[in-house]
Formats: C-alpha cells, sequence, structure tokens
C-alpha cells in the first residue's frame, strides 16, 4: 500500500543522487540574455546527439526559455563554486562584468567550465511543477576541467579511485597518519633549510620570523609559548642574534619582558622564506590537479580541527594568526597597487 509522499524527505532521499552543476544560457527573440544554475541535466541520445534539463514553472526564466530557439549548458568546474552561486540566485544581470562569447542564435557562453553544449530547442514537455526541456548538441567543447560536485545540498570536489596497481605496499608503520605528516612536513621544509642556509640562520630563528608573520609585536613570553608547539625553546639570546643582524626590534614591556617586532629587513626576509615555502607547496602539488589539492587540505583541516580539542589557548590558531599578518598585507598591498 503506498504512503503519502513527504516533499521534504523525498528531496532530501534524491540529494543522495551525487550530480554534476551546470548552468543554462539562452537569449531570447528580444535580445535579452537568461541564465541559471541547474543539476538536472543528463544525456539522453547519442544518436542524435540529444540532451535534457528541467526548468521549474516558477522560475523567472521561464519565458525566454519557452520562446528560445537555442540553450546553451555549462558543465561547471571544480573552481566555480562561485559563479554556480550567482546563477543560482535572482539577479537584475547576472552576465554583468563576466567574459562572454557568443554561439549559435547569440546564446552568451561562459569560460572556465569542464564542458560545454550548444544545443538547438527541441523539445519541451510538462513534467509536474517543471518543464523538461530536451535539445539537440550541434556544437561541444570538452576543456578536461575537474568538475564541480553536487551531492546532499553541498557543493563537493570529485576525487577518482586509484587504478589497479597504483595503490604500494603499506605496514602499520608507515600507514600511522603522524608519521605521513611528519614525512611530508620536513621534506616540504628542505627548500625552506636551503635558503635558511645560505642567510645564516637557523630553524629557531625561522620559527621566530614565521610566529612574526602571523602577527607581528608579540612579547618574548609569547613567541616562546608559541614556538614551544613545535618543540623547540626561545631564549632572549635567540632574539638579541636576530636583532643584532637587524631582522627585529626588542623593546622593554611589562614586568620585565620584551616587545618583539619586525624591522623593515626582517619583514622583507620573512616574505622570501614565505615565497620559498610556498614555492616548494607548488612542487609538492604538481602531480595534484586541483579537485586533489583541494581535497587533501579539506581533509587535513578536519583533522586539524578534530584534534585541537585539547591544545592550550596559546596553540590555537585563533590566537595566533592575527589580521596584521604578512599575507593579508600582501593581499591588502596587491590590491591596492591595481586600484587606477
Amino acid at each position: 500500500m503506498s504512503k503519502p509522499i513527504d516533499s521534504v524527505q523525498f528531496r532530501n532521499a534524491l540529494g543522495a543522487f551525487t550530480t554534476g552543476v551546470t548552468i543554462v544560457t539562452t537569449r531570447d527573440t528580444e535580445g535579452n540574455d537568461y541564465g541559471l544554475t541547474a543539476n538536472s541535466f543528463n544525456s539522453v541520445s547519442l544518436d542524435p546527439p540529444m540532451v535534457l534539463w528541467s526548468l521549474s514553472k516558477a522560475s523567472s526564466n521561464l519565458k525566454g526559455f519557452a520562446s528560445a530557439d537555442y540553450f546553451a549548458v555549462h558543465i561547471l568546474a571544480a573552481d566555480q563554486e562561485a559563479t554556480s552561486n550567482r546563477f543560482a540566485k535572482s539577479s537584475a544581470d547576472k552576465f554583468a562584468g563576466i567574459p562572454l562569447e557568443r554561439g549559435h542564435g547569440e546564446v552568451p557562453l561562459l569560460d572556465g567550465c569542464s564542458a560545454r553544449f550548444e544545443c538547438r530547442m527541441r523539445h519541451q514537455y510538462e513534467g509536474g511543477d517543471h518543464v523538461i526541456v530536451v535539445g539537440e548538441v550541434i556544437n561541444f567543447d570538452n576543456f578536461n576541467r575537474p568538475p564541480l560536485a553536487f551531492h546532499g545540498g553541498n557543493y563537493g570536489l570529485l576525487l577518482k579511485k586509484a587504478g589497479k596497481g597504483t595503490v604500494t605496499e603499506s605496514n602499520p608503520g608507515n600507514d600511522w597518519l603522524g608519521f605521513m605528516l611528519g614525512r611530508a612536513y620536513y621534506q616540504l621544509l628542505l627548500p625552506v633549510r636551503e635558503s635558511l642556509q645560505s642567510k645564516g640562520l637557523r630553524e629557531i630563528d625561522y620559527s621566530i620570523l614565521s610566529v612574526l608573520s602571523m602577527g607581528d609585536r608579540r612579547t618574548l613570553a609569547e613567541l616562546a609559548g608559541i614556538i614551544a608547539f613545535a618543540g623547540q625553546e626561545l631564549t632572549v639570546d635567540d632574539a638579541q642574534r636576530l636583532a643584532a643582524r637587524g631582522l627585529l626590534t626588542l623593546d622593554p614591556a611589562k614586568e620585565g619582558d620584551v616587545l618583539v617586532r619586525f624591522t623593515d629587513a626582517g619583514r622583507e626576509c620573512a616574505i622570501d622564506l614565505l615565497a620559498c615555502a610556498k614555492a616548494a607547496e607548488s612542487a609538492a602539488e604538481r602531480d595534484l590537479d586541483y579537485r586533489e589539492a583541494q581535497v587533501l587540505k579539506l581533509l587535513l583541516k578536519r583533522v586539524i580541527e578534530t584534534s585541537a580539542a585539547d591544545l592550550p589557548d596559546s596553540w590555537r590558531k585563533e590566537n595566533i594568526w592575527r589580521e596584521d599578518n604578512i599575507l593579508h598585507q600582501q593581499a591588502t598591498d596587491s590590491s591596492a597597487t591595481r586600484k587606477p
């Protein structure tokens, strides 16, 4: 015996099906452009090549598509989440400021997607509260970019399973997450160590400069507490050594402590080391595509959040990173430079 269908639960159950994300565009007979985000796209036939998608009868785009002779379907790439959100909302002009090409029927074509299909309108069918749109593909482009995925009401990244013969033998020691993270960190650090040696700096010096890069003007006691996170012990002599080289300024602080801050030369040195570290990151990611690099970082962030429960306050990210960190300053300076 059939039961009444709960629309909310039905929608949630449909969300278990993982789809791609598309933006469908068209141009009406009056020269107006239309575009919307949709994940109902699917193939219909290879011969002739045909695809379909569905449009809500309540959509403000319905009139434009109902009279259109052509439309285009863009399968979005993994880095186009912002574009998806833009076309998912009602807006006076979703295309404002976006570079466009024009396809058949002057339909707007977007750049940067994973694949793109130009279609001639063939059929429009009633489908409950939606109109099912069927088009014949008359031109397509496959850009081989990793696609954006959608599952359970959230965006996702598609990560392919390893093929046969690509999984290496492992043992419990090599598979321990701490070992793998430690090995990855120290291998990433190798080019930075070479740069340190060329500058006559030690690893404790790198730790000091790195912490100040996350926010300048810290007391020696605060610096020591943060650096202890890496198992290092900071002394006054360490700070004085960098001050003697003109990289730091040391000023008296309350309760006999010392206030430590960058000189201009110290900030430039820290920026050089940061650039070296970013170059090492890029080199380490050379065999990863965009989605793999993003998935790796997302998973590492989860591990960090999960294992942070018992950290002392001085080691928590929100107490280490400040608004005057070098990365933020670099972005602000770059933005100011680009202004006319």
